[in-house]
């Protein structure tokens, strides 16, 4: 067993199929296959079960995932412990910033970073928040946005908390009303998030806690192109009220949700007990400056 078996396997689950891991890892399908192969003749467990509509890990690969993710983990963090040992000039930080909110979180914190900390080299990847924190556990990014509350392993600093608004059709009856309710909502079609969007789980989960599923209309990932759709009618829209009030519409109406658990807090995470980077760090306390209510977790 090495490091890149792991790292295929990983792979190969995060992109639900061989074609696309390989893809990523700039391999060939059958490579990545025989390692897979290999991988369960060395562990005698089958980890994969494999069908047309994707993979689908085992009790035994469920549990070679979640150690792989720690182990490659751990790896990332040694490489970074190693390089600032060394005294390097350059160093490099590895971010994940959530699709949803970034540009007017974040932005100005990269401007600053770049203008403070030249030297070092950013790389960036824009996903959901799910998406982010799979990232997150592996070791390919070191810190993380993410909606509070996170998981027991990992830790946080606040950067923003923001209630979420209703965005209707102006045209739409209860674009009049001052406030609304969730379950005011029932019969409305629902422009969701796509799949890894955490906030997309939980506007869920709370429609079922009072009483309806929400019907979906359709999905996207881009606010821009949500509030278009609201605004063509195909229905309503919960989002962040920083990120709607930051894209107005004349013919889309933000209305007030009374929804406080479903409040928007994004937080920048780290996995519990890692190693941060001095780069880290010190985006941490630009994020700190930046975001009035930031603390740690």
């Amino acid at each position: 067993m090495d490091i890149r078996q792991l790292r295929m396997l990983v792979e190969v689950v995060r992109r639900d199929g061989f074609s696309a891991a390989a893809e990523t890892l700039f391999a060939t399908q059958p490579t990545v296959s025989k390692a897979i192969r290999q991988l369960e003749e060395e562990l005698g467990e089958t980890l994969l079960e494999r069908s047309r509509h994707g993979v689908r890990l085992t009790p035994a690969g469920q549990i070679v995932y979640r150690r792989a993710l720690a182990l490659l983990g751990e790896r990332e963090d040694m490489l970074r412990e190693l390089e600032e040992l060394r005294g390097l000039q350059r160093g490099a930080l590895h971010l994940g910033l959530a699709s949803l909110g970034s540009d007017v979180l974040f932005a100005p914190v990269l401007a600053r970073f770049r203008q403070q900390y030249p030297q070092i080299e950013l790389h960036v990847q824009q996903r959901g928040s799910e998406a982010l924190e799979e990232s997150l556990r592996a070791g390919e990014i070191e810190l993380a946005a993410s909606l509070l509350p996170v998981a027991d392993d990992l830790e946080w600093q606040a950067v923003r908390t923001e209630p979420l608004v209703a965005l209707l059709p102006q045209a739409h009856p209860l674009a009049r009303r001052p406030s609304l309710q969730l379950q005011d909502l029932a019969q409305v079609p629902f422009v969701l998030f796509e799949k890894g969007f955490m906030l997309n789980r939980r506007i869920v989960q709370a429609c079922l806690a009072r009483g309806f599923t929400p019907r979906e209309a359709t999905r996207s990932g881009q606010p821009d192109f949500i509030i278009a759709l609201v605004a063509a009618g195909l229905g309503v829209a919960l989002l962040p009220r920083m990120i709607a009030v930051a894209r107005p519409r004349p013919d889309v109406a933000v209305v007030p949700l009374d929804a406080p658990e479903l409040d928007w807090k994004m937080a920048l995470t780290w996995r519990r007990g890692g190693y941060l980077s001095a780069a880290a760090q010190a985006w941490l306390q630009l994020v700190a400056e930046f975001a009035p209510e930031a603390g740690p977790g």
